[in-house]
């Protein structure tokens, strides 16, 4: 029974309650005080006119000074009962009567879905990369408010509980291609038992914020198990040890004699205020600058009048000692490592990961966080001057925020900003939108935790999509065209149609990374395309 029901009973019954005792009292009132004998029936007859406000028939008015306090105190009563009825009963079952019902079960039979449970701002990344394919799936959702808002924006959900057997029974599991968990941890695990439970074949892929709690999803089933977190501490800390080494530990490695990267212009680099012409990139390096962001805005249609900025990413492609040579061209002119001059803001998961591989790269560093714990240097709130300033915020050179809000992340970025203008920030945000927010406010390199996991998960789940990047702002995938085929990269206007920029292909067991505009395209070749997850999307809508 649900609580509207249990309500609706509780009520009636505290309600009848009431009138029975009100009608007994008021029977022997009448006997006592009137001297009116009268029955239960007549007595029960007069407390219903009463409450319901519709008269007291032959019996007012009333003689005795006892009486006419009683019945002004039951007018009371019975008007507040009569008025409580309606939040209790009526308001609900109106609310339920004309809003959106959502379904409980699946209302057309589905095979080979993805079944996800239940939705997270991480979720709408996966469930993009799902609608780009035209890969079916069903979210399964225990929150009313939740399931309804996602049923009216035309998402395929039902109202059920993940974590029981009933549940995704409804969701049409046994012949679901995968089931997806990505919630708490523990919540997690229940949905993976009850999933083996269901269809123990299908391959289920849960999601842990705590890495050393992997092993228990694996015990309860869980076929694979993913860390974004960690992943995403990773790559926002080879930001820091690519400054101090001069390697681009993270670089995209398509051949031997091709890899992509993204590479920042950092505050006090000879390259800020020239032009990609003035820079000399191509001619003192010999990468090629695919596209690059400005201000947070990224773009692969490049003019050479573009100016670099500090913060400026440059995406490039070239062989791994040409990229070793642009990074000194950013560097060049920054003042050396000492010790705490690298910042890690938050101490959670993220930031113990930074705080691990700036360790094993012997990158010093002094870490922030709002409570007293192991491993931080400094206690206070990231976003108060004075705690910036004993953390040594006028002699850092890099301030990694890894803090779990949004909001807090945005706000620290404007005050670090402030307080050292030059200082390099990068940050991590939780959901994607506050990306170029944080870029708005000062960042110079932010990457989104719904975007790593999108990509883990979308990478697991779509067998034919190759995903060659996952813990970068850019996404590169390895994907046929079909609907190219034929055409040359010229003809086929793929940068000004998608936003997106063919960097390689491989043809009959080789790469072919001389891709110019007469390059034809032909049948059976598999295109290494790199762009914004938006622009590859749109890339695979138009060509694949």
């Amino acid at each position: 029974m649900n609580t509207w029901g249990r309500r609706v009973i509780g009520y009636t019954v505290f309600l009848v309650a009431v009138m029975l005792l009100t009608a007994l009292t008021y029977q022997w009132g009448m006997r006592t005080y009137e001297a009116d004998p009268v029955t239960f029936l007549h007595s029960l007859q007069v407390v219903v006119e009463m409450f319901t406000t519709t008269g007291f028939g032959g019996d007012s008015p009333w003689t005795s000074p006892q009486m006419n306090v009683f019945i002004t105190v039951m007018d009371l009563v019975g008007m507040a009962l009569l008025i409580g009825t309606l939040p209790v009963l009526a308001t609900p079952f109106l609310e339920r009567a004309f809003s959106t019902t959502v379904p409980k079960a699946l209302e057309d039979a589905l095979e080979d879905h993805i079944v996800i449970c239940s939705y997270t701002p991480r979720v709408e990344a996966l469930t993009t990369e799902l609608d780009s394919q035209g890969v079916p799936y069903v979210i399964v959702e225990s929150d009313r408010a939740q399931a309804t808002e996602l049923y009216e924006d035309g998402r395929r959900v039902i109202l059920a509980d993940p974590e029981s057997t009933e549940g995704l029974t409804r969701a049409g599991l046994p012949e679901a291609q995968a089931l997806v968990a990505d919630g708490d941890d523990q919540v997690d695990a229940s949905i993976v038992l009850a999933a083996k439970e269901v269809a123990e074949d299908v391959e289920v892929l849960s999601v842990v914020e705590e890495p050393e709690r992997a092993k228990y999803h694996r015990l309860a089933g869980a076929d694979q198990v993913l860390s974004p977190r960690s992943l995403l501490g990773e790559s926002l800390a080879a930001k820091v040890t690519t400054a101090l080494t001069a390697e681009i530990d993270e670089a995209i490695e398509i051949s031997d004699d091709l890899e992509l990267a993204e590479v920042p212009v950092h505050h006090g680099s000879p390259l800020v205020g020239t032009t990609l012409a003035d820079s000399g990139i191509r001619e003192e390096t010999g990468v090629n600058v695919i596209g690059a962001w400005f201000h947070g805005e990224f773009t692969a249609r490049l003019s050479p009048d573009d100016e670099l900025t500090a913060g400026t990413v440059l995406f490039v492609s070239g062989r791994s000692e040409q990229l070793a040579e642009l990074l000194t061209m950013t560097r060049a002119g920054l003042r050396q490592f000492g010790t705490g001059q690298t910042l890690i803001v938050g101490h959670g998961q993220v930031g113990r990961t930074i705080a691990g591989v700036l360790d094993e790269a012997g990158a010093p560093y002094t870490t922030i966080d709002d409570s007293e714990q192991s491993g931080v240097d400094i206690v206070g709130d990231a976003t108060d001057p004075e705690t910036l300033k004993r953390a040594g915020i006028n002699d850092a050179r890099t301030v990694v925020l890894a803090l779990p809000d949004d909001t807090t992340t945005e706000f620290a970025t404007l005050v670090i900003r402030d307080l050292a203008p030059e200082i390099e920030i990068i940050a991590r945000v939780e959901e994607a939108p506050s990306i170029p927010k944080t870029f708005r406010a000062g960042g110079d390199y932010v990457l989104s935790l719904a975007t790593v996991t999108g990509r883990m998960i979308a990478s697991r789940v779509l067998r034919d999509r190759d995903v060659l990047s996952l813990d970068q702002q850019i996404e590169v995938i390895r994907m046929e065209a079909p609907r190219a085929v034929g055409q040359t990269v010229g003809n086929a206007d793929i940068r000004a149609r998608t936003g997106s920029t063919i960097v390689a292909i491989e043809r009959d067991a080789g790469i072919v990374t001389d891709v110019g505009p007469d390059t034809r395209i032909q049948a059976d070749d598999r295109l290494i395309v790199a762009g914004t997850d938006q622009s590859v999307r749109e890339f695979e809508r138009v060509f694949a």
